[in-house]
């Protein structure tokens, strides 16, 4: 029996959402949010009845036109405007697992009752997410300010039965999806259009999927850090928790202690070094490693905030009888934290190839690029070459989006995040790093069976093993990009505790 997720006011954290997704839980509103939805909507209603006022996005137009009235007959063709107007996404399509947290965090903000929508609405959203009935929609277009308008409305124009989805493995029309399941579109009443527009779920949805990938990311650092520390022969003393604890960042202590408890019992942990030192890829690893995880603890913090909250516009407070204007659409929070998480998780890429660069140089009585008969053989020299332009590529792509912003709606808008392109440019840095590191560990592999028949750690070699099935000691040259691509896969493959994770 599939289990069933119930959309409440309990708090939504990383470990909750890895659940939801990786266990294919269904999603339902739990009594509390059903209620809180229909309060809301009847209080609309309420308001609304004979009601002359300018209410903002209710009996308005939008942005610079916020001071055009419109009349009560067509409230409703409004919003099926503003859904149809808004809808103008270009670029790259948004991955399908990002779409589906979109969907999430979508129901999740409506479902607390300060945005006056229709609960056939929330209902029709949760039945495209549990059916993976997931809208087309495109990677640019959004400010990151007005909410993630384009990417929203396109999340949003299925409802209607405009635009495309995915499903069944095919990209169909909005109206063919409707037909197979007998359902009718729906009416967008007062408010609905800008309920749905107006939020940070296309912002969220990235930094949330990045966050994920970027915990996994930062404990397979250590732990391939860790194989390139013994096949590079280092000295165990930089891990000593005496040095951390004279200057005791959390993650910093938390790295040394994951080092350590890596390389307990490697033979090459405990043989004596010619080296005093060693350089600072993998003496600083500690340091550098541990500055991402505290970025990474961060970030979370403010994503996890900006998921339980509400991000539309107007917000509605029924007890207080109050329907006010504001702008907790601004994606400025999320705009930083994206910027800092791409900047910190490149520096987890930066070290990493230097570490790779190190153990295909010859030293510590390695081979030349790792492989016997070099000259004959290139070996590894190559796949730096290929990490080095990635490296490059992502201080690049970590130039931070949050401290640009251009004017739109006519002057209305004159300050915008440009957290969306940060949330995009976040993903690639993120995807890349991925790529490094399979390089990293591609290297530290190879290096280690040269230090035989001194081995590493139980815990390395008990890693390496399933590792060097899909990725064989190189004798002699062969094609390095199917290596690389298998050592990605690996990667990708491994599913780490959430505890482990995030504790």
């Amino acid at each position: 029996m599939q289990e069933i997720h119930y959309i409440s006011s309990e708090i939504l954290d990383l470990a909750s959402v890895k659940e939801i997704i990786e266990n294919h839980k269904t999603l339902e509103l739990s009594e509390e949010a059903q209620l809180n939805i229909k309060k809301s909507r009847e209080y609309l209603i309420h308001k609304m009845k004979d009601n002359e006022t300018p209410v903002y996005g209710i009996n308005t137009g939008f942005g610079s036109l916020c001071n055009v009235k419109i009349s009560s007959e067509n409230l409703s063709k409004l919003q099926e405007n503003l859904v149809m107007s808004h809808a103008c996404g270009t670029g790259e399509f948004v991955p399908k697992p990002i779409v589906k947290l979109m969907l999430l965090l979508k129901i999740q903000s409506l479902s607390y009752g300060y945005s006056g929508v229709q609960i056939e609405t929330v209902e029709r959203l949760i039945d495209f997410y549990n059916n993976d009935i997931l809208p087309v929609i495109y990677n640019q277009g959004s400010l990151g300010a007005s909410g993630d308008l384009a990417p929203l409305a396109h999340l949003s124009l299925p409802l209607l039965g405009k635009g495309e989805v995915y499903y069944g493995g095919e990209r169909i029309s909005s109206e063919k999806m409707l037909k197979k399941f007998n359902w009718e579109p729906i009416t967008l009443q007062a408010k609905e259009g800008l309920a749905l527009l107006n939020g940070t779920q296309f912002m969220s949805a990235y930094g949330v999927y990045c966050l994920l990938k970027s915990y996994k990311l930062s404990y397979l650092a250590d732990l391939i850090g860790a194989v390139s520390v013994d096949a590079f022969d280092c000295n165990m003393s930089p891990y000593n928790a005496l040095v951390h604890l004279v200057r005791p960042h959390r993650g910093q202590v938390k790295t040394a202690e994951q080092i350590l408890a890596f390389l307990e019992g490697s033979e090459m942990g405990l043989s004596e070094k010619k080296n005093v030192q060693d350089p600072y890829s993998f003496r600083c690893i500690p340091q550098v490693h541990g500055a991402t995880k505290d970025t990474l603890h961060f970030v979370h913090k403010t994503f996890k905030t900006e998921i339980n909250s509400v991000t539309d516009n107007p917000n509605i407070f029924v007890n207080e009888d109050l329907i006010i204007s504001g702008g907790n659409f601004h994606g400025q929070p999320l705009a930083l934290a994206l910027d800092y998480l791409a900047i910190a998780m490149a520096e987890l890429g930066n070290i990493s190839e230097r570490r790779t660069y190190q153990l295909v140089s010859g030293l510590r009585e390695l081979p030349a690029f790792l492989v016997n008969n070099s000259g004959l053989n290139s070996g590894f020299m190559i796949p730096q070459y290929t990490a080095a332009s990635i490296v490059s590529q992502n201080k690049q792509l970590a130039t931070p989006s949050s401290v640009d912003s251009i004017v739109s709606s006519n002057g209305q808008e004159d300050h915008v995040s440009m957290g969306a392109n940060g949330a995009t440019k976040c993903l690639r840095v993120i995807e890349n790093i991925e790529t490094i590191l399979s390089i990293e560990l591609m290297n530290a592999s190879q290096a280690l069976k040269f230090r035989e028949p001194k081995k590493s750690s139980p815990f390395i070699e008990s890693f390496l093993k399933p590792y060097r099935s899909i990725v064989p000691f190189i004798e002699n040259d062969r094609l390095m990009a199917d290596d690389i691509h298998a050592s990605v896969a690996f990667l990708q493959s491994l599913d780490i505790d959430a505890d482990i994770l995030f504790g």
